[in-house]
């Protein structure tokens, strides 16, 4: 009879964790998927918006048109609809995890005539997770992307600090879904991208502007410029056919149709593009593996999405207990996979960053 005691005190200790009775056991987080981690800390993204072409400052996806040419989203725009999307990437250390994310805009335009216009603008941020025994970890701060400007922000109660780049500002976060997710803005026209309430909107029932909210699968379309609630899809720039599928397919080459050199787009002069001002630049938009802050020292073009944790090691003091090596950032591991190294680099390549030492940070576990 002893076993069976022992099987009966075996089925209740089992019950008692799985009720979550047992307070005194430690608490295992649940791993959550990329695209839960992603929604979880996805921004409230306050889009200012000009009434002389309110779908110049709607976002979407690079293929809203139906395909992957980067050279006629300009001339697309008011012939397909606007469905709303934003791009996201997860890459994670042992202590950290690191989600880009990015708004695309078929136009970076102006009605300016000392301004510049070019095709296709996809600017964003990255947002500093630590992970801290629970399922999501607890945002610490962000750093966006304004034209080649990187701001940072810190949520009240960080630890983080100012380290080689000062400190920009409070960010405000906002319950959603019952998770606390940033406030961001994004000013008409240009795009760039700080952390709310900088900028010309926001929310005032007298200013021009669009409140997009996160989704997991639903892409809505605004119904004018002044539209307060409005679902944006996150896409994982990793998909299938997506965005860095398209990147590792054209990288050793300048005839594909979607990018023209490592990390910028392809766009054109073709369509209006500079008619509202005397200049339309080529091949001007950046992705977030192109993306680059002009005067912030040690860190290179790139590294935001390449190497998060060198930019926030850099970028902050205050960081405690932090690596700086991955156990998962597809970046490095499909450019390593394709076989790219310091000796074969992909066309375009920053030459500040060693590609060989990049692939070297990455590991297998903790």
């Amino acid at each position: 009879m002893i076993w069976k005691k022992v099987l009966l005190m075996a089925i209740g200790i089992i019950a008692a964790i799985a009720l979550g009775s047992l307070t005194n056991l430690p608490v295992i987080a649940q791993t959550p998927t990329d695209l839960d981690l992603a929604a979880y800390h996805a921004p409230i993204h306050y889009q200012d918006t000009d009434s002389t072409k309110y779908s110049g400052d709607y976002i979407t996806g690079f293929n809203y048109d139906g395909d992957w040419r980067g050279t006629n989203n300009w001339d697309n725009l008011s012939a397909y609809p606007l469905n709303a999307h934003a791009y996201y990437s997860v890459a994670e250390t042992c202590t950290h995890r690191f989600i880009t994310y990015s708004f695309f805009h078929p136009q970076d335009w102006t009605d300016t005539p000392f301004d510049q216009e070019h095709e296709n603008d996809l600017e964003g941020l990255l947002a500093i997770v630590r992970k801290d025994g629970t399922t999501f970890g607890k945002l610490e701060g962000i750093v966006t992307v304004f034209h080649t400007n990187f701001y940072s922000y810190t949520p009240a109660g960080s630890p983080l600090t100012n380290g080689a780049e000062n400190i920009d500002g409070i960010l405000t976060t906002s319950s959603y879904n019952s998770s606390p997710h940033p406030l961001t803005t994004q000013e008409a026209k240009g795009h760039g991208l700080r952390a709310w309430p900088a900028g010309n909107f926001n929310g005032g029932s007298n200013q021009d502007g669009i409140i997009y909210y996160p989704s997991k699968t639903t892409a809505e379309v605004s119904e004018s410029g002044n539209d307060r609630n409005v679902l944006y899809a996150l896409i994982d720039v990793f998909a299938s056919s997506g965005l860095w599928q398209r990147q590792l397919d054209e990288a050793s080459s300048s005839t594909g149709i979607t990018y023209a050199t490592w990390g910028t787009f392809k766009g054109d002069s073709s369509g209006s593009c500079g008619a509202g001002t005397p200049t339309c630049s080529n091949n001007s938009a950046n992705t977030p593996w192109g993306w680059d802050d002009s005067n912030d020292g040690a860190v290179y073009r790139g590294e935001m999405a390449l190497d998060p944790a060198h930019l926030t090691d850099v970028y902050f003091n205050g960081l405690g207990n932090f690596d700086t090596t991955y156990i998962r950032n597809r970046y490095i591991q499909d450019l390593r996979d394709r076989g790219y190294n310091s000796s074969y680099l992909p066309l375009g390549w920053p030459s500040q960053i060693n590609l060989n030492t990049l692939i070297g940070k990455l590991k297998n576990q903790c």
